[in-house]
């Protein structure tokens, strides 16, 4: 028998998700903060030829001085509307990470974290370029209120 390394990596990502089709995400090493969020934020805006409207979840980074500082200085371009606590069925990208960690963990398991994140970004990818999947995630009837 040979000894196996356990030893969990983790790779982390932060995603956007639009009823049209479009995806946007960010993956990133140890937790969120705020200034991951800002700059995922920023790439969001960066990228728009619109007003963003951003739904985010409760966590505790989303609420912090310095995002709010940030969104009100960019509110002609960027608008954040939180989702009640303890509601993942309301945020449709709660389906898209369902819908990752099930291709993550199909085919040959990854070992590293550099195999997770072309694992995730592969999955990512091939949604980006098929608009009509993503907006599956939108069908569920709990995200009737979008």
């Amino acid at each position: 028998m040979l000894p196996v390394e356990t030893k969990r990596q983790r790779v982390n990502m932060i995603s956007a998700i639009s009823s049209q089709g479009k995806v946007r995400f960010m993956l990133y090493p140890d937790t969120m903060d705020q200034q991951r969020l800002i700059r995922f934020m920023e790439r969001l805006v960066r990228t728009s030829e619109r007003k963003v409207f951003l739904i985010l979840d409760n966590l505790k980074v989303h609420h912090g001085k310095l995002a709010a500082a940030w969104l009100e200085k960019h509110k002609d371009k960027i608008e954040v509307f939180f989702l009640p606590p303890y509601a993942p069925e309301y945020n449709p990208d709660e389906y898209l990470n369902h819908a990752l960690k099930i291709s993550v963990h199909s085919g040959c398991l990854p070992y590293t974290a550099a195999d997770i994140s072309h694992k995730i970004q592969s999955f990512m990818r091939k949604l980006q370029h098929h608009p009509p999947l993503v907006s599956c995630f939108f069908l569920h009837s709990a995200l009737s209120y979008l």
